[in-house]
């Protein structure tokens, strides 16, 4: 489980397709105390450590993952935003986020609103249902609260802190963005089907 708060911004350093995509990832953490087997989120999936170094680490992602994801999309050279797994008394500062996306969502524009950006997203039509206003989504693995919503499209507001710490300073309109749904919100929507 994550909480989708950032805390490093990694750069992929190679990429190998071999059955599997392998990724290795520079990272900004102490790799002596990552275990082999950890489970750290990598735009928001869950991704288990293989092997470690000094300064990286590398995970597999199967081609299902893949296929689901923008992780496809990565190339040698990207920032990637890093989240650690939770821990039993760490501090909730978001949601919480399971690094495992349900789909893809695109930016189809941006707005500066003061010192802050509102983005607003193109949900895919079978995840829409989800989003609500004032409900929180993961978007790259950064937990975000939703401003409004209308039809497929949703908006999120995105301070200058946030834009400093991750990969949204970067963002552009086009890019495709790992989005998670909110848990609970998925379990009233399935109980709600239940029940009519």
């Amino acid at each position: 489980m994550f909480t989708g708060i950032i805390t490093d911004v990694g750069e992929i350093v190679a990429l190998e397709q071999r059955g599997d995509l392998k990724a290795r990832i520079k990272t900004a953490y102490d790799t002596s105390g990552i275990e082999l087997g950890a489970s750290i989120a990598s735009e928001g999936v869950c991704l288990t450590v293989i092997a470690l170094g000094d300064d990286w680490y590398d995970v597999e992602i199967s081609a299902e993952t893949v296929s689901k994801t923008n992780l496809g999309d990565w190339s040698e050279g990207r920032a990637v935003n890093l989240e650690r797994a939770l821990k039993v008394g760490d501090e909730l500062g978001g949601h919480i986020v399971s690094g495992h996306v349900d789909g893809v969502a695109e930016i189809v524009a941006m707005t500066d609103e003061g010192d802050s950006t509102r983005f607003t997203f193109k949900a895919p039509e079978t995840l829409a249902k989800f989003i609500a206003p004032k409900g929180s989504v993961a978007l790259n693995g950064t937990s975000l609260t939703v401003n409004e919503v209308d039809g497929c499209d949703f908006g999120v507001n995105i301070i200058p802190h946030t834009k400093d710490v991750t990969t949204w300073g970067n963002a552009k309109v086009g890019d495709k963005i790992n989005l998670e749904i909110d848990t609970l919100a998925r379990y009233v929507a399935r109980l709600s089907e239940m029940s009519s």
